[in-house]
């Protein structure tokens, strides 16, 4: 049975997406896991959330009338082809996708964040990315902009999509096996909600506004706030950034 849903963000709540959905819910768990890597939104979508919780409801109240192994595989099926759908906008887009007014959540500052995860860690980014939020949205087009080597992409695609989205939804699953986590989870599921999404919401407010503050400053003291093609050229990555190992301890060498 679902529980209520948490009243301050009824909208965020994976738990009022899959009772609202109806037959449709794993078809809508599906189409937000997708649009967080593959549409360039979903800084707002419970995606890690959704994922724990939609693996968590397959086990304590069979919601969407399948078993788990359908769940999670058409969930990490629907991150796949966020992923590849996201590197085909970058593909095809080139550096035009970075042009943009400084001014909200896509921004140069997130572009470059991404860059600087894909210059540690090199192609191994993509996978890192799905539990990265923010950056999953943006991997997939710098890999594409970047003409990151398809082939490659594409099995690091497959390989964070099955981490996140199928390892992901199975730890939800797994955790109704005991007793006590089951119990909390579901009795406390609207703290918790409040607490993951709620934070997350707000988080991402703040860095929406401070970014709008940040413009609107710069662009009264006459600075440029709109990012051209001429610094969209220079927000692609390199080929060589694929092809380097990753740098774990961070000392800068690889």
């Amino acid at each position: 049975m679902l529980h209520a849903p948490t009243a301050l963000i009824p909208w965020l709540d994976p738990q009022t997406i899959i009772g609202a959905a109806g037959p449709w819910a794993l078809l809508v768990v599906c189409f937000i896991i997708f649009a967080e890597t593959g549409l360039l939104v979903g800084f707002l979508l419970p995606g890690d959330t959704l994922l724990i919780i939609a693996g968590l409801l397959t086990h304590t109240s069979n919601v969407f009338g399948v078993n788990i192994w359908v769940v999670s595989l058409l969930i990490a099926l629907s991150a796949f082809i966020g992923g590849e759908v996201g590197y085909v906008i970058g593909h095809k887009g080139g550096p035009a996708v970075f042009e943009r007014k400084e001014s909200g959540l896509f921004s140069k500052k997130n572009v470059e964040r991404t860059n600087a995860f894909f210059e540690r860690f090199g192609g191994l980014t993509v996978i890192l990315a799905r539990f990265v939020p923010i950056v999953r949205t943006f991997a997939p087009v710098a890999a594409g902009v970047g003409h990151m080597p398809w082939r490659r992409y594409s099995l690091y695609n497959f390989i964070g999509a099955m981490i996140w989205g199928f390892g992901l939804t199975m730890v939800g699953y797994l955790i109704a096996y005991i007793p006590w986590v089951r119990d909390l989870v579901v009795d406390y599921i609207d703290i918790i909600l409040l607490v993951a999404v709620g934070g997350t919401a707000l988080v991402t407010l703040w860095h929406y506004l401070s970014e709008r503050h940040k413009a609107k400053k710069a662009a009264a003291a006459g600075e440029d706030v709109v990012t051209d093609h001429a610094e969209a050229e220079e927000l692609v990555l390199d080929a060589d950034v694929f092809d380097r190992a990753p740098d774990l301890d961070g000392d800068g060498k690889h």
